[in-house]
């Protein structure tokens, strides 16, 4: 099959997640055209499938802002018609969705029929697709798609609780590549963080509100006093200068190191202990899920997909948004050193049931599925 993949090239889990799906699916034969305004963060190696197209955006003094949906809809139009392509995968909402409408629109004056899926990653339905600036877009791209798929179940239930969306919704659920997601021997590393075999704890995002670094922060603040301990944070975003200053003003920076963006965070995960992410809303929780395939157990909050992801009690635990001292009793307890090994093994196992080898067969049955209907239809 012949897949064109439309997403965000950045470290955001929207991104990651479309350019692992496309390696996956390159691996298994198919040929995939990723259309996007640079080349993918996690888009590292050859294959012979796999296509990269850059979306040119010329700047004119008449635009105030670079017209970007209407270049990527050209992109998508000349990528189709060029390659000969099956169908587009379109990865969150805005604008990759109202883009893919109108290439459909062109094609189909041309006598081409291309099949769109749009995937919902989360923030394109929980924070951005719910201003009023977006709404009316976002709910007409959604129901005009071919088929429309979402990370979890959470997230389908809000898409269907904001928007007045009457497609059907198919959950199919992040994965992981346990190939690159398993714990190394780094005990260099370690030894270099924690000399003197203290705790290691790893929070990794892109330091925005929704993320709460501040209770990251305060939860490692409470933590230390019981228990020998550092924390790594990993990422970079706007709240990121504040987090530094706040650290500060605790006098925590001798116990608290920021690593900035690292494309190789499984080498973090694979010398840490816990990993917190206390988030106020989380559609699926991909980083989580990175550091359960490392054999980290976890403390989360139970916001959005997260119960989907974190079994309670078996690979870490979940307490509610903003309650920073539960979150620190249940951090004690699964880093105590009779707990943490079957904590460790509990993580692991859980991260299997995402192996990509799983969930890519999911994908693959709902493509055939959408075109083999877009056919009948067009018949």
């Amino acid at each position: 099959m012949k897949i064109g993949i439309v997403c965000y090239p950045t470290f955001g889990g929207s991104g990651v997640v479309a350019t692992e799906l496309g390696k996956a699916l390159a691996k298994a034969g198919h040929q995939v055209h990723f259309i996007t305004y640079s080349q993918p963060q996690r888009l590292d190696f050859f294959n012979e499938n796999l296509y990269y197209h850059e979306v040119n955006i010329p700047a004119y003094p008449l635009f105030q802002y670079p017209p970007y949906e209407s270049a990527l809809s050209s992109e998508m139009v000349h990528v189709v018609t060029q390659y000969g392509l099956d169908l587009l995968h379109v990865h969150y909402a805005i604008p990759h969705a109202s883009s893919a409408y109108l290439a459909k629109q062109i094609l189909a004056q041309q006598g081409i029929h291309i099949p769109v899926i749009t995937t919902l990653h989360g923030t394109d339905i929980t924070l951005v697709g719910k201003d009023a600036s977006y709404e009316p877009v976002v709910t007409f791209s959604i129901n005009q798609s071919d088929g429309v798929t979402a990370v979890s179940d959470s997230l389908k239930k809000d898409t269907y609780s904001h928007f007045n969306v009457t497609k059907d919704i198919e959950v199919i659920p992040n994965f992981i590549d346990l190939d690159r997601f398993s714990r190394q021997k780094k005990d260099h590393f370690k030894l270099a963080i924690c000399p003197n075999n203290e705790k290691l704890v790893v929070h990794t995002s892109n330091f925005r509100k929704v993320k709460r670094i501040d209770d990251v922060v305060m939860i490692f603040e409470k933590l230390r006093k019981l228990l020998p301990s550092k924390l790594l944070l990993v990422g970079d975003g706007p709240d990121r200068a504040r987090i530094e200053r706040l650290c500060r003003e605790l006098d925590m920076l001798s116990d608290v190191r920021f690593l900035g963006k690292l494309d190789a965070i499984e080498e973090v995960l694979s010398v840490a202990d816990l990993f917190l992410m206390p988030s106020e809303s989380e559609s699926f929780g991909l980083a989580a899920l990175e550091a359960l395939a490392c054999e980290v157990p976890i403390i989360t909050s139970n916001a959005g997909g997260l119960p989907e992801l974190n079994v309670q009690g078996v690979t870490g635990f979940m307490s509610n948004v903003g309650d920073v001292d539960d979150m620190v009793k249940h951090a004690a307890y699964v880093l105590d050193d009779d707990h943490l090994p079957t904590f460790k093994a509990n993580a692991l196992a859980r991260a299997k049931e995402f192996d990509v080898a799983k969930i890519l067969p999911h994908y693959e049955a709902y493509y055939e599925r959408v075109v083999e209907s877009s056919r009948a239809i067009e018949i």
